[in-house]
Order: C-alpha cells, then structure tokens, then sequence
C-alpha cells in the first residue's frame, strides 16, 4: 500500500485512537455519577494511551485555547468541563462499539497497554531520579510515546493489524515506511505537534527509537522517554538499556529497582481495571479465534454499556413526549416493566411538605395504592432508601419486615421488591417498588448504574412536570429551604466570634483580678460583639456576605493569631504561627471577611490534629494570575492530610467527616465568601499535612496616589 505522505496525515487527523474497553466502562460509571470528581478521572485517564490524547487534544484545541497551553491532565479536564468530558466518553464508546475495529475484536490492546503504561511509570521515576522538574510531563511522554500505533492501526486497521501485533523495534519501523510511508513515533509526534504545547513532549515521541549516541546532548525528557521505552521491553542488563541508563546517568542498581517497582504499579492497575496480563506479551501473535475469546466478555460488558445509555436517553426522550402528571407516572412505570422484567409496579411521591411518601394509583391496584402512603420519621426500609438515594432490594424471605414492606409485597404479589429512588441531584421525587421473582435478583444487580440512570431520568422529567404547580407552594418550599441552609450557616457563622469572646472573658478575669491593664482585651470583645452583630443583620440576605473596603493584611494576619494565641482556644499541643511580610500589603476585601475566613480555616486545622501539630498563617506576598495582581495567603498545617475522596469534592457542603449539627459547612462558607471577593482558593493535601491557599484581588492605587 502506498500512501501519500499528506494524504495519510490527513487520515490520521480524522482518526479515531481506540481505548482500553475497561477504562471506557470505568469512565462511563464516573460520567454517571451526579459529580464527576477531576481528580479520580484524571487518574482514570491517565491510564489510557488513546484517551489521554483525545482529552488533550479537544482541550487544546482552537475551541478551548484561552491562554497558555497545559498539558497536564486535570487542567485539562477542568478546561473542558463535565458536560464535554461525558460527551467525549459516551461519543468515544458508541464509536468503538459499532466500528469494525470493536466488532471484529482481532486486535489485542492488552500488551501495547501494558508497554504504554509501562513506560509512563518508568519515565515518572527516571526523571525522578535525575531531578527533571517535570515529572507528570515525563509520565505523559512515556503514556504517548507510542500513541502513533494507535493512530496507524485506527487509520489503516487491515493493513496495521498484524504490524500492531509485532515487536516495537526498527524493523516494525522499516515495515511502517515501506508500507504507509510514515513510521509510528513520526504519527505520535505529528498528531501531539499539532497540540501546541510549549514543551518536548512531540520530540520525545519522534526521536525513541534513535541510538543513545545520537541523543547524546538533547533534551532530558528525550533521553528519559528512550530509556522509558526500552525498559518496558528489556532487562537493565540489555547493552541498549545499559547505554540510555548511563545517557541519563542512572546506575544498573537503580534501573532494577525502578524496574521492579514498575512491574508492581501496573499489576496494581491491571488488576484495579480488571485486566487480565495472564500470557501478554510486548508482541502478541495469538491467532484472531484466541484474542476474540480472551477479550470477548469485556468487549460485551462495554457493549450493555453503552446499550444502556442509549435506553435511558430513549426512556428520557419519550417521558418527555408525556402529556400531564398522570400520563408520565404511566409512561415511566410502563417503561419498568419493559426494561426491568418487573411483574408489577408501584410509584410512592412525595408530598408538598416531604414529611410522607404517597401511593399513586396504578394498574389493578389503584384504590389501594390511592390509600397508602408512608411517614418518613416512620422509617423503615422504603424510606431508608429514598432518603439516602440508594437502590435496595429486600423479599418476603429475608429479614423481618415492617407493615409497609409486607403490604407492598402482598399489593403487587411478588417474592421480592425492587426499590429506586425518583431523585434528582435537587430532591427526591419519589420512589418506583418494582416486584420480581427472588431469582431475578442477581440479574438485576449487574444492571445497577442502569436502573439508577433510568430512575433519574425519570426524576428529571417528574420534577420538569411538577414546575407548573402552584407557583406559591413552590416559592414558600425553596424559601423555606434556603432560610434553613442560611440560619445554619449564620449559626455556624456566629458561633466562632461567640467562641473568642467566650476565652477573652476568662483572660479578662484573670488581668483584672491580678488589676493588670485590659484595653486591649476590651477592643478585641467590642470588634467580635461588632462582628456578630453584623453576622445577624446579614442573616435575611440567605447568602455569605462581604463588606467593601480595602484591609492591610499583615495586620488581619497578626490579629487572628493573636486572637487564637492569648486565650484557650487552642490546646496546648498546637502551636499557632504568622508569618507576614516586611511592607504593608493592602487587597480589595474588609479586614472581617479575611477574618472570617481565616479563622474558619485555622478551626478545621486545630480539629484535624487532635495530638497536636503547628498551624502556620502566611502571607506569600503578591503573585500575578492571568494578567490580574493578587496577594496570597496560607493556611498550613502538620495534621495527617485530607483523604483523596474528600480532596475531590472538599468544597461542597456536608463532606465534613466530623459529627455535630453544622458539620461540613465551614469550608462551604469560606468558598463562597473567597468567591464574593472575587478571589481564588485551592487546596494542597499530603501525608505530612493540608495547605489552603487563597488569592484576595490586589488593591489597585488611585490614580493620586501613583501621581504622588
């Protein structure tokens, strides 16, 4: 076959780079999720020579290029944004579910997965090890230093396949130019060139085959992906290896041990994502008959995957079609029956007040369902499973049951019930009981993330239906919740303030019974008095409020440590640092919206360390983001570091693990008042500790002040 060489850079540009069909069904259960967390996908992706590309490749495009190129991972998720990143997953699916590739199942991914990831691992430490100050950028070029074979089978598949299949080396190469007239590492590097990266990453793809004599003086992440890929294939005792190890300077000891950790981190993924190694070699010659078996149950889980999604965006488009209440609660309990092989079903509403699940009348049973319902405060398994938004299964042969489970069990004359919360990431709509026989259970368990997609389908629609109820129900119920959240948080809010005047009034005893001088104890009372006075008068906003006005935040910074510092609010085995700098530094935010923060910030540090630890409040000094001047603070401390799974979503109200009434709200506060200010916060975590940082909008002088 021969090819132009502009015709086939045209082909590879329209490619479609297949994925490992475990990261696809992985990825598709994370779309499916109410809350895509960056960090858990980034690592999913991450793990994905084809993916990885897609990923970067959209957000580095013309469409989402704003400023600067980033090739990291969860830059460019957060670029793109959760709606994108669901299309692209759910597009990329379809596509390798019904393209021939997927169909004909002929061609293995397993070992140029294993090669890629491989070489990725291995790059990450060798640029360790060498002191690259670029260590996520190595593990991307040991990911996609290959990622031209995935190009060139995905363009060529009938001519590529048994080249894709052949050992990584130069004559697969030589084999490549005769053949297509381009070579796999000059795809690779043509496709990431055209990403416009400011970085090595394309060189790194085009020279990997090139002799450590050759590279002699180029770029470390040049000699660091060489190394990486010949690793991946060979012991450090193969003379190749041996020759890149001493380009990068790295000794025979040292590549065994990265070697061997290597080996380690992939089994871990493989057998994270269900990968089956057993056998898998760089090069794979099975014949078409043995690969189809091997990977044939995967291919077909990714297959009832993908079915899935189409029947749930189907069941969403027909709920849709539904003229009234009465004709959608039809609709959807029709649509259960059919998808779900349920003999009977029952839908239970929630009231106005959502003190009580009411039964809506149904087939056969329309004046009993019309008749039942179930209290809340009640409890019970029912209500259990609509107030935490979890799908539950319980039979008559099971467990005791409460009156209302056995009533349902005897209404739809059924073995055993099926319920799915009608919920929405807003509320809970309902619940669907759906009877079956007891062996349809486990059948029904492997189809899970289904029926949920289905049941908050079918919970969008019912809540889009119930908008044009009484205008004035509805607007008294989001009041109503609102006032709540803003008296817990004006509670939460004012409960700190309270706190330091509480250990001043002790420190003030104590000076005054040793007739020692107290003024500034009573300043510090009557500004926290001010403070919650302001905090209530606030209260009827509903929403965190900031005062205008420009602060010196080396002042706030002394101030709060002060407050912390003087009275018992700390325990005696945290110790409370400031560090400020040597000019006044001003920002755009009131001295009590910094305080506000601060303090909150300095509260969930001292709760994280309960053995002790050191807390240090920082002003970093100005920085400049995107053309704008701020000022940074942190907030640091020593305590054991916040859980990958809190980290991704620490923001949000109620993550807190910490019990009490107002758990979880403070750092949902400190967000929204940083937001209000038109500043920026992030969170760091480690083993040895948490560090917020925050970005407050520099103080812009006027112009009398400039011309002064």
């Amino acid at each position: 076959m021969n090819q132009s060489d502009s015709d086939i850079r045209h082909r590879l540009t329209i490619a479609r780079l297949p994925a490992m069909p475990q990261i696809l069904i992985k990825m598709i259960e994370q779309c499916q999720t109410e809350e895509i967390g960056m960090t858990s996908l980034a690592q999913l992706v991450s793990k994905d020579p084809g993916m990885t590309s897609k990923i970067l490749g959209v957000a580095n495009s013309s469409s989402y290029h704003r400023s600067g190129r980033k090739f990291g991972l969860e830059q460019s998720l957060m670029t793109l944004g959760a709606d994108m990143i669901k299309t692209i997953v759910i597009s990329e699916s379809v596509f390798q579910v019904f393209n021939n590739f997927s169909h004909a199942n002929s061609t293995d991914l397993r070992a140029f997965w294993k090669h890629s990831l491989s070489a990725a691992v291995i790059a990450r430490a060798i640029a360790e090890k060498m002191g690259y100050p670029h260590s996520e950028e190595a593990y991307l070029a040991g990911l996609l230093h290959d990622v031209g074979r995935l190009a060139l089978l995905a363009t060529a598949p009938k001519e590529y396949a048994s080249s894709f299949r052949a050992m990584d080396d130069d004559a697969l190469c030589a084999s490549e130019q005769q053949m297509l007239n381009i070579t796999h590492q000059e795809a690779g590097a043509w496709l990431i060139k055209r990403w416009n990266l400011d970085s090595f990453l394309s060189d790194s793809v085009l020279y990997h085959h090139e002799s450590a004599a050759r590279l002699e003086t180029a770029h470390p992440l040049i000699r660091i992906v060489l190394l990486a890929h010949l690793m991946s294939d060979q012991g450090e005792e193969d003379p190749a290896v041996k020759a890149a190890g001493v380009l990068c300077g790295i000794s025979a000891a040292d590549l065994s041990t990265i070697r061997i950790s290597a080996i380690s981190l992939v089994k871990q993924s493989a057998d994270s994502l269900g990968i089956d190694l057993d056998g898998v070699g760089v090069a794979n010659d099975q014949p078409v008959s043995a690969l189809a078996s091997s990977q044939g149950s995967v291919h077909q889980q990714l297959s009832d995957e993908v079915r899935n999604l189409v029947l749930t965006a189907e069941a969403g488009r027909s709920f849709s079609r539904q003229q009234g209440e009465a004709g959608l609660i039809e609709a959807i309990a029709r649509s259960a029956r059919l998808l779900f092989d349920f003999e009977d079903v029952a839908i239970l509403l929630m009231d106005g007040a959502g003190q009580k699940l009411v039964g809506i009348p149904l087939g056969d049973h329309k004046q009993r369902l019309k008749e039942f319902s179930i209290t809340l405060s009640g409890g019970g398994l029912v209500v259990e499973s609509a107030l935490q938004r979890r799908l539950a299964y319980f039979s008559s042969n099971g467990n005791p049951l409460g009156v209302a489970e056995e009533q349902l069990l005897r209404v739809l004359g059924c073995e055993s019930l099926v319920c799915l919360p009608l919920a929405t990431a807003k509320r809970c709509q309902g619940i669907l009981i759906g009877g079956v026989a007891n062996f349809q259970i486990p059948a029904l368990r492997l189809r899970e993330r289904f029926i949920s997609s289905f049941g908050e389908q079918a919970a969008t629609s019912l809540e889009a239906a119930f908008a044009d109820r009484s205008e004035v129900s509805r607007r008294a119920a989001s009041v109503a919740d609102e006032f709540k959240q803003a008296a817990r948080k004006a509670v939460h809010e004012a409960n700190n303030p309270l706190s330091i005047i509480k250990n001043y009034l002790g420190v003030l005893d104590a000076k005054l019974e040793r007739q020692q001088p107290v003024q500034g104890e009573l300043s510090i009372l009557n500004d926290e008095i001010d403070r919650v006075a302001r905090i209530i008068k606030d209260f009827p906003e509903l929403k965190p409020s900031t005062r205008e006005g420009h602060t010196e935040v080396n002042r706030v910074v002394r101030d709060v440590v002060r407050l912390f510092r003087d009275t018992e609010y700390v325990p005696a085995a945290v110790k409370i640092f400031g560090q400020t700098q040597d000019q006044p530094t001003e920002i755009e935010v009131h001295a009590d919206t910094i305080k506000q923060i601060l303090i909150n910030l300095v509260k969930n540090a001292i709760e994280a360390m309960p053995l002790g630890g050191e807390i240090k409040i920082m002003n970093c000094g100005q920085v400049n983001r995107d053309g704008r001047l701020y000022v940074e603070l942190r907030v640091i401390d020593s305590g054991p570091g916040i859980p990958a799974e809190i980290l991704d979503k620490i923001f949000s109200p109620l993550m807190s693990t910490k019990g009490g009434e107002h758990q979880g709200l403070g750092l949902n506060i400190v967000q929204g008042l940083v937001k209000k200010s038109d500043g920026l916060i992030s969170c760091r975590s480690s083993n040895v500790g948490a560090a917020f940082e925050i970005l407050f909008p520099a103080r812009r002088q006027t112009e009398s002040e400039l011309k002064s």
